[in-house]
């Protein structure tokens, strides 16, 4: 069960962007199931592609930090690291800022042009969530056609190692929505425009989730 004032940054957006209303309940769903995993103390993995891979890199910045609200480290975490390394403590402490797990499954270049050239191109997301991938965690994959292959199979992968699968698309969802959990599709059909839905729908996701771990 999440907090009230963590569904009220659906409808705050929602008052922002009234096309939105639509993808209200999946929007809320989304939300919940990202909260539970954190909660239970899993990860979020995401990917995309072109623009939708500067997305992927987007949300990790704003869930790995602070986003809107002072992130404090706990006084548990504070007291371990005086404890080992006293001179650096108020310093570590003072900076660092706690987090929401997340990866960019598009950051990896090493591996993801390796495993192109060696295996197959269109596998390099599937490849990294079979490693890394664990039950509990959520698969959040961004296509605005809901067709990207790399992103089909990165999902497919996620429903067998027991991911959440949520997608951001246009419009149709593609063959993604077929394979989701739940599936954001914002009502817009060309490219460009269903880009400029989804930073909204994904700095949401951000704020929610930051609000219920470190909210009032």
């Amino acid at each position: 069960m999440i907090k009230e004032s963590t569904v009220t940054a659906v409808d705050d957006l929602i008052e922002r962007y009234p096309a939105l209303h639509d993808c209200r309940d999946d929007m809320v769903a989304a939300v919940a199931a990202l909260c539970d995993s954190y909660r239970a103390k899993h990860k979020l993995l995401i990917c995309g592609n072109g623009g939708s891979a500067a997305d992927s890199e987007h949300i990790v910045g704003e869930l790995m930090k602070g986003f809107i609200l002072p992130r404090k480290i706990k006084t548990s975490m504070r007291e371990e690291i005086k404890a080992l390394f006293p001179e650096h403590a108020d310093y570590l402490a003072d900076h660092l800022q706690s987090t929401l797990p997340a990866i960019s499954l598009v950051n990896q270049i090493a591996l993801n042009t390796a495993f192109a050239n060696d295996q197959a191109p269109d596998l390099s997301f599937a490849q990294q969530v079979l490693g890394m991938g664990e039950k509990g965690d959520v698969f959040l994959g961004i296509s605005t056609s809901g067709n990207s292959t790399n992103v089909i199979y990165g999902a497919e992968m996620a429903k067998v190692k027991g991911l959440t699968v949520i997608t951001l698309t246009g419009e149709g969802g593609g063959e993604l929505r077929n394979i989701s959990d739940i599936c954001i599709r914002v009502p817009e059909k060309e490219t460009y425009k269903i880009q400029e839905y989804h930073l909204p729908v994904y700095h949401m996701l951000c704020i929610a989730a930051e609000n219920e771990f470190f909210g009032a």
